[in-house]
C-alpha cells in the first residue's frame, strides 16, 4: 500500500513513518519542519521512504501526490505543548482548520478521481477536554461540553470534517485519537513561549521531558505544574504508531473512531516521584512544590480502550517504567546537547 502522511516530521509522524516502512509500506511524507526546523530522520535515504518538504494546506502539493497513494493520513497541525493553547489560542484554531480543511478538500479530490480509498485523521484527546464520565468511551466527546480550549475545539470540529466528507461524498475515514506520547524525538519547539518552572525553563510544556530536564538539572524542590492530582495515560509512541498502522489498515477500522492509549492511570505526582527515583536513586529525598497551572490543565484524562483491543486487537503494553528507561537518557543527551 502507498501512503501519503503529513506532519511526517513530527513526534508521532516520525514514528508512524517508520512503523508503516516496517510493515512493508510504501510512505510519501509531507512535512514544511514549521515545528522543530529541518531534522534528520532515522528513516532518511530508506528505498521506499519520500520526504516532500511543503506546505500541507497546498493543493499544488497535495493533489498530485495524493492521486498516487491508496491511504491518507491526515497529521499536519499546528501543536506544542500546554503553553501553546495558551500562547497561540487564535493561531492554533486558524492554521489548523487551514490544514484540516486543505486535507479534506485533496482527500476528497483524489478519491473521486485517483486511487485513494481512505482517509485516517489523527485527532487529539483533547476533544475529551470537558468529559464528563471516565473512563470516556468513543462517542462521549459528542455528549459532553465541547472543549474550553481552541486546540480541543478545532480537533473536535477536523472530527466532524471526516463525518461531513463521508456523508456528502462516500469517502470512507478512520479517526485515530492518541492519548499523551511519549517517546524520544520530540525537541523545543519554535515560536515556544519561555516560560519557568521555579528555576528552570520549561522545555516543551510536555509534563514528561519537563520533569526529567528539570531533575536531571538539580532542581530541588521538584516545581510542578498544578496540584499533581492530574491524570494522565501516557503511552509510548511506538504503540501509539501501531495503533495509528491498525486504523490505516485493519478492515474493522472502517468509518470508525478509536482512542489509542494505554489503560494505566498515573497521577503526575506519581510520575514526578518515579522520575526522581530513577535520575537520584535513594541519594536524596523526594521532595516538590507547586506551580500555578495553567488554564487548559485537563485535571482528568481516563480513555475507555475497549473498542480498539476489541475491533482491532490493539494494546499499549509499553510500561511507564520502560519509556522512561528509554527517554531519560535520551533527554539528558539533549540537555548536554543545549537542545532541551
Amino acid at each position: 500500500m502507498k501512503i501519503l502522511v503529513t506532519g511526517a516530521a513530527g513526534f508521532i509522524g516520525t514514528y508512524l513513518v517508520k512503523e508503516l516502512l516496517s510493515h512493508g509500506h510504501e510512505v510519501v511524507g509531507v512535512d514544511n519542519y514549521s515545528k522543530y526546523g529541518p531534522i534528520r530522520q532515522d528513516c532518511d535515504g530508506h528505498p521506499r521512504y519520500q520526504l516532500v518538504v511543503g506546505d500541507a494546506k497546498d493543493p499544488a502539493v497535495l493533489k498530485p501526490l495524493l492521486a498516487d497513494c491508496d491511504h491518507f493520513v491526515a497529521g499536519a497541525a499546528m501543536i506544542g505543548g500546554i503553553s501553546y493553547f495558551h500562547t497561540y489560542a487564535y493561531d492554533l484554531l486558524a492554521e489548523n482548520e487551514r490544514l484540516t480543511a486543505a486535507a479534506f478538500d485533496a482527500a476528497i479530490h483524489a478519491y473521486k478521481t485517483g486511487r485513494l480509498r481512505k482517509v485516517t485523521l489523527i485527532s487529539s484527546s483533547m476533544v475529551f477536554e470537558n468529559a464528563l464520565t471516565f473512563p470516556s468511551k468513543e462517542g462521549d466527546q459528542r455528549a459532553c461540553p465541547p472543549p474550553s480550549s481552541t486546540y480541543g475545539f478545532q480537533k473536535l470540529a477536523a472530527e466532524y470534517f471526516a463525518q461531513g466528507a463521508y456523508e456528502q461524498y462516500g469517502l470512507p475515514y478512520t479517526i485515530a485519537r492518541p492519548f499523551n506520547c511519549v517517546g524520544i524525538g520530540e525537541r523545543r519547539a519554535r515560536g515556544e513561549d519561555e516560560i519557568f518552572s521555579g528555576n528552570v525553563k520549561l522545555a516543551m510544556s510536555h509534563v514528561v521531558p519537563d520533569l526529567v530536564q528539570k531533575v536531571l538539572k538539580g532542581q530541588d524542590p521538584l516545581f510542578i505544574l498544578g496540584s499533581g492530582r492530574q491524570v494522565r495515560h501516557y503511552t509510548y509512541g511506538g504503540d501509539l504508531a501501531r495503533g495509528i498502522r491498525l486504523c490505516v489498515q485493519h478492515p474493522n477500522a472502517l468509518n470508525e473512531d478509536f482512542n489509542l492509549s494505554t489503560a494505566q492511570s498515573t497521577t503526575v505526582l506519581e510520575l514526578a516521584e518515579l522520575i526522581w527515583a530513577k535520575i537520584h536513586g535513594g541519594a536524596k529525598p523526594f521532595r516538590y512544590t507547586t506551580d500555578q497551572a495553567f488554564r487548559y490543565d485537563v485535571q482528568c484524562r481516563i480513555p475507555d480502550v475497549a473498542k480498539a483491543t476489541r475491533l482491532l486487537g490493539f494494546e499499549a503494553n509499553t510500561t511507564l517504567n520502560e519509556i522512561l528507561d528509554e527517554v531519560i537518557p535520551w533527554i539528558a543527551e539533549q540537555v548536554q546537547l543545549g537542545v532541551i
